[in-house]
């Protein structure tokens, strides 16, 4: 007989919600309980659960593969609450830095290069990183140098103290680029 399990479990772990088994669902026999003032024993399971009753909680099991398993006397519902809480904290406070890429030409003008640099110091200034790069067409793929000029004069502009040159000036095929950085601040 082929034991085919229904595809609900298989869903549940891969998209990350971690469900903690609770009273009667934990299926170990002897556990490691954490009462609600911070002692700690070892009791079989129906013990454990029968505090927690008592204590008019919930026993929920914080880490399944110790042995024995740890399990705490707490409220569920709070429990869930606040690490939902948590994890809304912990995304809130992360900062997402995005890639702005400004593109030119080797025969760019002064005024366009001047405009040029200052959306690039405006990304900057967001937090993200900028990449500058120097499209060549035909023969201007033989003045290569033109393309160096121009990043070695945006990176002078930007100057070093503020902003870290991630990755220096390349030519890819018929593109030239560098990464532009801002400094971490820690």
């Amino acid at each position: 007989m082929i034991n085919r399990s229904s595809g609900k479990d298989r869903d549940r772990s891969r998209s990350g919600d971690k469900e903690l088994r609770i009273n009667h669902k934990i299926k170990a026999r002897e556990v490691r309980v954490i009462f609600d003032n911070g002692t700690q024993s070892v009791l079989p399971i129906e013990d454990a659960i029968k505090c927690a009753r008592d204590a008019e909680l919930d026993l929920v099991e914080i880490s399944p593969n110790s042995v024995p398993p740890v399990c705490k006397i707490i409220d569920y519902g709070k429990y869930k609450f606040h690490q939902e809480k948590r994890q809304k904290e912990q995304k809130r406070n992360q900062k997402i830095i995005k890639l702005k890429e400004v593109r030119m030409q080797p025969k760019i003008d002064t005024h366009d290069l001047d405009f040029k640099y200052r959306n690039i110091l405006g990304f900057l200034k967001e937090g993200n990183k900028v990449k500058v790069t120097i499209r060549f067409r035909g023969r201007e793929l033989a003045h290569t140098h033109l393309g160096y000029g121009i990043l070695e004069s945006i990176l002078e502009r930007v100057g070093e103290s503020n902003y870290v040159l991630e990755s220096p000036a390349k030519m890819e095929g018929k593109t030239m680029f560098l990464i532009i950085a801002p400094k971490s601040k820690k």
